[in-house]
């Protein structure tokens, strides 16, 4: 059985493909696993991943062709489990990019929001169609896309099973980048190197501060935000993008 997740290092990137192209790159347990696998324990050396699928397809969503039936605890076990992954993805400590075609729906794009930087081409179909199956969203769609569109839109999304294209999803929030056909993965190598290049410290601090003060008051997240810079700012990496810049030179961090 090929392997449901190819990885590939370039340098301090990692190419992370999904790979199940009969079945759109649809998850299961086996690829959610993978990902599961790779964000624990992430390769020495690697500073950014690019993820991204194939076939003409990023992620269709839940693999339904293979699920189980389940009861109620059941269930919210499975969908504690896919929480539990994609809060991996985004709080690895690794910025990920998305260089996204075809479908991203349900939880395709669940997945995709758990991705920090998000590359579109015209081919993409954002979309959540669990209300037109019965169903409610289970990978963190709640939280992750109904913060990018705001509650009202995603139950108008949910309860006509409404698609958007590139153009709208950049639009909105579902990604931030729009391309020509074939360019994504371009795109997404070039922003990846640049990303590289930051202090890791910064990477990391970025990644997990910002979307944790969102969720804090006005005065715990400026408190919050006084610590990172504090942290930050204090460290050898800072002394050195000092340096760079006096020196007019690229810096060369840790």
């Amino acid at each position: 059985m090929p392997d449901s997740l190819l990885t590939r290092i370039e340098g301090p990137i990692a190419v992370l493909t999904m790979n199940r192209p009969d079945k759109r790159n649809a998850m299961n347990d086996r690829l959610l696993a993978a990902l599961d696998g790779f964000f624990s324990n992430p390769p020495e050396g690697v500073k950014v991943a690019v993820l991204t699928g194939t076939a003409g397809h990023y992620c269709s969503g839940l693999d339904l062709s293979e699920q189980v039936q389940r009861d109620a605890e059941g269930t919210m076990r499975h969908s504690r489990g896919w929480h539990g992954v994609m809060d991996k993805i985004q709080f690895s400590g690794l910025p990920v990019v998305s260089a996204m075609f075809g479908a991203v729906i349900g939880g395709g794009l669940e997945l995709a929001t758990a991705t920090h930087v998000r590359i579109a081409e015209p081919s993409t179909i954002f979309q959540l169609p669990e209300g037109r199956r019965g169903i409610y969203v289970g990978g963190g769609a709640s939280v992750r896309v109904g913060r990018i569109l705001g509650a009202d839109r995603m139950i108008e999304m949910m309860l006509t099973g409404r698609k958007y294209d590139a153009d709208q999803g950049e639009r909105l929030g579902l990604c931030h980048y729009t391309v020509g056909e074939g360019e994504a993965m371009g795109l997404a190598m070039e922003l990846a190197g640049k990303i590289a290049q930051n202090a890791s410290l910064s990477n990391y601090v970025m990644i997990h501060a910002l979307s944790r003060i969102e969720d804090m008051s006005k005065a715990d997240g400026l408190f919050t935000e006084s610590l990172c810079a504090a942290l930050t700012q204090t460290s050898p990496d800072a002394e050195e993008g000092l340096r760079a810049f006096l020196e007019k030179r690229q810096p060369q961090f840790r």
